[in-house]
């Protein structure tokens, strides 16, 4: 992990803002600081950091990672009373549109891994029509498996020949980040970004909180009204639970502060 982050319930998330984190990532590819470095970078939000705290590996792969960006409001909360106070939300999605934006009149190329049969090639088709980006290089779709089982040297193979700087991934968390620092072994690229339903966002087969539920925190609300039977068990366990590993984090910090 980079030195520009703040612990947030024992994982580092970015501090800088979202703008600073697009900037970053652009001008270490440009620059060629990170050309094959395969470094990590995940959009972690409430979910990902409450998995964290069950799951020991889980934990270990996101310290493990360049840059964890806060992807939940809670988590920016947190940080900047903390005394982050320029860090913003970094939702996956909107960074990844960022960065198809900024980069479309560049030669940084893009590697989709991800979603459903066919998810990955429509977002490719949504990139050029939306962002006016062409440069993506190459899709796939990982089969249904565990994410010890993939034939990650194949895969790698596949991104490796595309000439990819960039591999995205949108699978579900902590799966995502498993599966990107399993392949991050095999790989010859600049960055694995791992941006969970950003996929399927671009082209329009989930539908998005509007930004002022976003802004408000209460995206996880929204997301559950549209999918109840998927995500109920998710929300009902993680929203209480963020709540109070949070609240102790602060107090941790204050007494710390204190002493």
């Amino acid at each position: 992990m980079i030195n520009r982050a703040i612990t947030v319930v024992d994982i580092p998330l970015f501090k800088d803002g979202f703008d600073s984190a697009v900037d970053l990532v652009l001008s270490e590819i440009i620059h060629r600081e990170s050309s094959g470095t395969n470094r990590c970078i995940s959009a972690t939000g409430a979910h990902g950091i409450m998995e964290a705290k069950t799951d020991a590996n889980f934990n270990k792969v996101l310290n493990e990672f360049y840059i964890n960006l806060p992807d939940g409001m809670p988590g920016v909360w947190v940080g900047r009373a903390k005394g982050a106070k320029a860090m913003e939300r970094c939702y996956g999605p909107d960074f990844f549109e960022a960065m198809m934006v900024k980069s479309c009149n560049t030669n940084i190329k893009h590697f989709f891994c991800g979603g459903m049969e066919g998810v990955a090639d429509k977002l490719k088709q949504a990139c050029s029509e939306k962002f006016e980006n062409n440069n993506v290089v190459g899709t796939f779709c990982p089969p249904f498996m565990d994410v010890k089982d993939y034939d990650y040297e194949s895969i790698s193979d596949l991104i490796n020949s595309s000439g990819a700087n960039i591999v995205w991934v949108g699978i579900s968390s902590p799966k995502q980040e498993k599966f990107a620092k399993y392949l991050s072994q095999f790989t010859q690229v600049d960055f694995l970004i791992t941006v969970g339903a950003a996929f399927d966002f671009h082209i329009g087969n989930v539908k998005q909180a509007p930004k002022w539920i976003q802004k408000s925190g209460l995206e996880w609300l929204f997301r559950l009204s549209v999918e109840p039977k998927r995500l109920y068990k998710r929300y009902v366990s993680i929203v209480p639970k963020f709540a109070f590993y949070g609240v102790k984090d602060l107090i941790n910090y204050k007494l710390k502060l204190n002493k």
